[in-house]
């Protein structure tokens, strides 16, 4: 069997162009995943949410300065008053109790695991609902193509990057919330197209389905009270990870070993850009958590060297304040 013959056969095996995985050639010895770990961080996402809520106990500590609480039939449950807590959640003093982000007090109260922690909290149901739905729509597609161990450590490691760069920016509010993760999955998804990009087979509906997709979402973040730079942070760190986590191997490769001669001139894995982009991006990703690090630890306020950083995360306008 010749070269052209396993090039027809496998052309025959191309999808259609949407930005799924029918989007690129598929070999038939390409492993396809079963997604586990993404609906158990959904499930982890919806217990702790439970946790927090039951801790909140709205009835008992809620003074009604506010008003009542939302929902009373669900007894400790219900909600914090929508004047205090629009999205159908707990107060703030429970998710700063539970492990929301505070720069002050990762800094000077050496409480680091925040920045971890806080990647699991919601401020409330509509916040949940929207950050899971993402998840599963964007998760899925991922495990399914690269396994539950690449699409974990993205998925963390993002969140923890988001956090660092909220941490840096935003100092006298709390944050909470899986957008950095979430954003670094779409960051990864970007970089897995330009890094695959010789296997795709509709490129440009693919980029452009993905760049619509992410210009939305951060237009999203410019709006009051969201915070765009756990959007930013996030993004940024899954899009590093995505060019030294999930490059594909060359076109054929996978088949070389059964068929002697076919691939012979497949003498590498991965195409020499590969190479260069995931020794670029590993370089960049050790550098850029390094200094962020150094800064957050010696009580750095990043504002005080980027003047213009703030309108990254919010635009005042004759409608609303930033502050």
């Amino acid at each position: 069997m010749n070269r052209q013959d396993i090039e027809s056969r496998e052309v025959k095996n191309r999808g259609s162009s949407s930005l799924s995985s029918s989007s690129y050639l598929i070999e038939d010895t390409e492993t396809q995943w079963t997604s586990w770990l993404v609906p158990m961080f959904v499930v982890a996402n919806i217990a702790v949410f439970i946790v927090v809520m039951y801790i909140n106990n709205c009835p008992k500590h809620n003074d009604e300065f506010e008003g009542k609480c939302v929902a009373r039939f669900l007894e400790r449950f219900s909600f914090q008053p929508l004047r205090e807590n629009p999205l159908f959640g707990p107060s703030a003093t429970t998710l700063e109790k539970m492990g929301a982000l505070e720069s002050t007090k990762v800094v000077n109260k050496h409480q680091a695991w925040r920045l971890i922690t806080c990647i699991w909290l919601h401020a409330g149901v509509f916040h949940l609902l929207a950050n899971m739905l993402c998840l599963v729509f964007i998760g899925t597609r991922l495990e399914q193509q690269f396994g539950f161990v690449r699409i974990g450590v993205i998925y963390l490691v993002s969140g923890f990057g988001g956090s660092v760069l909220s941490s840096l920016l935003i100092q006298n509010n709390i944050s909470v919330g899986a957008s950095g993760s979430l954003f670094g999955l779409l960051g990864a998804m970007l970089s897995e197209l330009f890094t695959n990009w010789t296997i795709y087979t509709n490129k440009a509906a693919a980029l452009a389905t993905l760049l619509v997709i992410i210009f939305i979402n951060f237009g999203i973040g410019l709006l009051p009270h969201v915070n765009n730079f756990a959007h930013i942070g996030g993004f940024l760190t899954g899009f590093l990870l995505g060019f030294a986590l999930l490059p594909r191997p060359k076109y054929g490769w996978l088949e070389q070993r059964n068929l002697p001669g076919v691939g012979a001139g497949l003498s590498s894995k991965y195409k020499t850009y590969q190479y260069v982009l995931w020794i670029v991006s590993v370089v960049l990703l050790i550098a850029g958590f390094t200094i962020a690090l150094v800064m957050l630890f010696r009580e750095e306020n990043a504002n005080d060297r980027c003047h213009w950083c703030h309108y990254l995360n919010c635009v005042p306008t004759s409608r609303w304040q930033c502050d």
